[in-house]
């Protein structure tokens, strides 16, 4: 990857912002360890444009502890297997379509790494409930866990019914769309090695651009319309998994898109907004994350933000 392929912001300032909000992203959506779904493409870009000075060969390092650490289990590999050939795919797209934006290199390469594990699990369907069950057994280790932890922090009380069974609920629809969320915490990590790989090896000030530019290509609203469709098929559930995932990721996408939207009307959002913000997502996340993608999906219709600077011209 040659400092061609780089994309930078016109204007300098706020990437740490971004490249935090991104990270919070991936620790969000975390199935696969963060630390590792950002070690591991940053190994590869690292890898392939070259160590030249100490702090690409301290961040080198850094990550292969996180590539190396945990217990080897089947999991241990699935998901280093995983981010590896994402950060392969977005590196050969970086190198050989370097005029693609950002987004469309982080979409691209999730979406090609999902269609080669899908077509390797297909042939494979015991691999995939392997791989199913594991997963799910994880995550309801978790919630025990969880449930623990609380009884502790309450002296042995036990916990309300209403929150044990609300908790429990999530943690049932995580087992069926752990696959969407995977996806989207491949997309947001690409992004967090992709600035820290343009710091180190280029001194770019900002491989990110601004959250307001954020944007992806408008056919992807087939994507999603396609996954609502696959819902509705009747079977045993399988397509209609699949749909569901498709559709989450592809909300999750918009719902960001929305707030590139808000970004990009209100100028920036400060410190005291992001920190209401938070406190909103704490109090009323589905409103909020609803009306984001209310207009992340208009604004691929309308072009909302193209209209708003006509009318302040």
């Amino acid at each position: 990857m040659t400092a061609e392929t780089i994309e930078t912001a016109t204007a300098p300032g706020g990437e740490w912002k971004r490249a935090g909000l991104l990270f919070l992203a991936v620790v969000m959506l975390s199935v696969a360890p963060a630390g590792l779904m950002v070690a591991v493409p940053l190994l590869v870009m690292i890898g392939v444009g070259g160590i030249r000075r100490l702090p690409q060969f301290l961040a080198t390092a850094v990550a292969m502890v996180f590539l190396l650490v945990g217990a080897r289990d089947g999991m241990w590999y699935v998901y280093r297997a995983w981010a590896l050939m994402v950060g392969g795919m977005f590196a050969a797209l970086a190198i050989g379509v370097p005029s693609w934006r950002l987004t469309s290199k982080l979409v691209a390469s999730v979406g090609g790494t999902v269609a080669v594990w899908f077509g390797l699990l297909g042939l494979r369907r015991e691999a995939w409930a392997t791989l199913d069950w594991t997963v799910g057994d994880q995550l309801r280790a978790g919630y025990s866990t969880w449930m623990q932890v609380m009884m502790v922090m309450r002296d042995g009380e036990p916990i309300p019914p209403a929150i044990a069974s609300g908790l429990y609920r999530t943690i049932e629809v995580q087992a069926s769309m752990y696959p969407a969320m995977v996806a989207l915490e491949s997309v947001a990590a690409l992004g967090v090695a992709w600035w820290l790989y343009v710091r180190l090896v280029h001194r770019g000030t900002d491989g990110l651009g601004p959250f307001g530019a954020f944007r992806f290509n408008d056919h992807l609203i087939w994507l999603m319309i396609a996954g609502l469709l696959l819902m509705v098929v009747p079977g045993d559930g399988g397509i209609s998994r699949i749909g569901a995932n498709v559709a989450a990721f592809m909300a999750g996408l918009y719902a960001f898109r929305g707030g590139a939207v808000v970004a990009f009307v209100s100028g920036g959002v400060s410190f005291a907004g992001s920190v209401l913000i938070a406190i909103g997502f704490l109090l009323a996340a589905p409103f909020l994350l609803g009306f984001a993608l209310f207009l992340g999906i208009a604004d691929t219709w309308l072009d909302l933000r193209a209209r708003v600077a006509q009318t302040a011209a």
